[in-house]
């Protein structure tokens, strides 16, 4: 596993070609850049292929990327993955899609009556990501880049290549849909309790 102290050792290695450097690298973030594209890419095809032109990216832009302490690779490398979705996305003349439970739980889910947003802190992380993974791909796209990458729909409009309104109304339907979704989800957990 990458330490801080040897990370930039190791990112100079990989730089130089050392296969080794480049292996540590690949075993040390795969499993999150994976998770990471599929929060926005739901097809396995498309995923693998995202995947495999963001690896290559990142090892192709290595002597780009500039050391800035610890958990900076791992946000840079993230940064590629996220732009290789939206790259992958718009080729397709699609939307766009998804997000991941940490920040997730910090989203106040809309709710049309008087009975307040669902809990979602008593609903497995999976169960979340699924119902996630279930919203229409343009929805799970504004919401992703909107609550995990942190973008502001002026942002997000410029990179999907929409109006900054029709952001904001994805992300609002897009947690309307959430909540319903999840409010089922409560009362059927509930009932098997009774």
């Amino acid at each position: 596993m990458l330490k801080a102290e040897t990370e930039r050792q190791v990112i100079e290695r990989a730089r130089n070609g050392d296969r080794k450097a480049v292996k540590q690298i690949y075993d040390r973030f795969s499993s999150y850049l994976t998770a990471t594209c599929a929060r926005f890419i739901t097809n396995e095809n498309d995923l693998r292929d995202v995947l495999q032109d963001g690896f290559v990216k990142i090892f192709t832009s290595l002597d780009q990327f500039v050391y800035r302490g610890e958990g900076s690779l791992k946000a840079w490398a993230r940064q590629i993955m996220v732009n290789q979705c939206l790259k992958l996305m718009r080729s397709k003349r699609r939307s766009v899609p998804i997000m991941f439970e940490e920040n997730l739980r910090d989203l106040e889910v809309v709710e049309d009556d008087d009975e307040g947003p669902p809990d979602i802190h008593n609903v497995p992380a999976e169960v979340l990501q699924r119902m996630i993974r279930e919203l229409p791909e343009g929805y799970r796209t504004v919401l992703n880049l909107f609550v995990v990458e942190e973008k502001s729909h002026k942002e997000i409009a410029s990179l999907l290549g929409i109006t900054e309104s029709t952001s904001a109304s994805q992300f609002f339907r897009a947690r309307k849909i959430l909540a319903d979704k999840l409010k089922e989800y409560l009362i059927k957990v509930n009932n098997k309790k009774k």
